[in-house]
């Protein structure tokens, strides 16, 4: 734990813990060079408590640079609520309040959003104690609601832009994408995906969703541990991250990696490795940021949801075109070039 403290580039880490129900509250603070610490709360199961941390400073440090990317003035935070597995809904509930709470104390050095694991209707929640450091409560609530339509018309802009790149064509029709993990924003893609004319094969672990996708869709089902042995032209991760390493990354049938997961990289030589293998990686920062450019955008700016889309649209495509510009001409991975300009603004 010391490590993790000692060597994190970022500002801080705060921790409390939960005797009532025996969580872990931890925020990352990364910088707020740029504005206020900003993301979301994340909600699930860890292992061990250094594992939550990690989670925390690496999504924080990530938030840095998709603020910095997309010339937000907001600073990179997050918040992981590391639960016990067998959390019930009513003590749940309690548990976003005291979160809540916390938050207030914070004075708005932390503002926040749904994550993997929480939704808007918890946003509502949070929010009892916590206004007005919470975005994306419900519209009823008076906020912006689920992110994850404009963080997928984010990843569906990036693949556009990757197919033009690599095609001259940003056309999909008969374009092969394979999405993982079906969940808010995997879904949402393939809704786009399928308008567009792509053909879409997915890969999901919940055979609910499994059902819907291929038998009421009837799209091409891949099992989890096939996904990187298929051959298609765009794969695109939108559930956890970590997945692309030095054991998947040999494995890659498709042309490019354009996903709507966090941290997909495991570490940073993997960007290194795409690139020997010629798979072009739009990075997930930049990718991703649709949900977050929104919710800024509508309740800080009086964006309609329709100038949001269109925003989004806008400044996801011009980004990643600058990106993919810039590590041409300088002989890098994608990633990188997008870390160099976020770090001009960051400085």
């Amino acid at each position: 734990m010391e490590s993790l403290l000692r060597e994190w580039d970022g500002d801080s880490v705060i921790f409390r813990f939960d005797r009532l129900c025996g969580a872990w509250i931890i925020i990352a603070i990364h910088s707020t060079r740029l504005g206020p610490a900003t993301g979301g709360t994340r909600m699930k199961h860890y292992p061990h408590v250094q594992a939550a941390v990690q989670d925390a400073q690496r999504l924080a440090r990530g938030m840095s640079y998709k603020w910095a990317a997309a010339g937000l003035d907001a600073g990179g935070g997050k918040a992981v609520i590391a639960i016990p597995p067998d959390l019930g809904p009513p003590a749940r509930t309690d548990l976003l309040r005291r979160y809540g709470a916390f938050i207030h104390q914070l004075r708005g050095l932390f503002l926040t959003g749904p994550d993997l694991g929480t939704t808007s209707e918890d946003m509502d929640i949070i929010a009892e104690n916590a206004a007005p450091y919470v975005f994306c409560r419900t519209p009823a609530a008076g906020g912006s609601g689920n992110p994850g339509p404009f963080t997928a018309l984010g990843v569906f802009t990036s693949i556009q832009v990757v197919v033009e790149q690599l095609f001259g064509d940003a056309s999909l029709r008969d374009k092969q994408v394979l999405v993982q993990g079906v969940g808010s924003v995997g879904g949402e893609l393939i809704k786009l995906l399928r308008q567009a004319g792509a053909e879409i094969s997915f890969s999901d672990v919940d055979p609910i969703s499994i059902q819907h996708f291929r038998r009421q869709l009837g799209l091409q089902f891949v099992p989890p541990g096939e996904v990187y042995d298929v051959h298609c032209h765009i794969f695109a991760p939108c559930a956890i991250g970590g997945v692309l390493n030095e054991e998947t990354i040999p494995r890659l049938g498709c042309r490019a990696v354009v996903g709507g997961a966090n941290n997909q990289l495991a570490t940073p030589q993997d960007a290194v490795r795409l690139q020997a293998r010629q798979i072009l990686y739009a990075p997930d920062f930049v990718t991703n940021s649709g949900g977050a450019i929104a919710a800024i955008g509508m309740e800080t700016g009086g964006w309609s949801p329709a100038e949001a889309r269109e925003r989004v649209a806008q400044m996801i495509k011009s980004n990643l075109f600058e990106i993919l510009e810039l590590a041409t001409q300088e002989e890098v991975p994608p990633d990188a070039a997008a870390q160099r300009i976020a770090e001009r603004r960051l400085a």
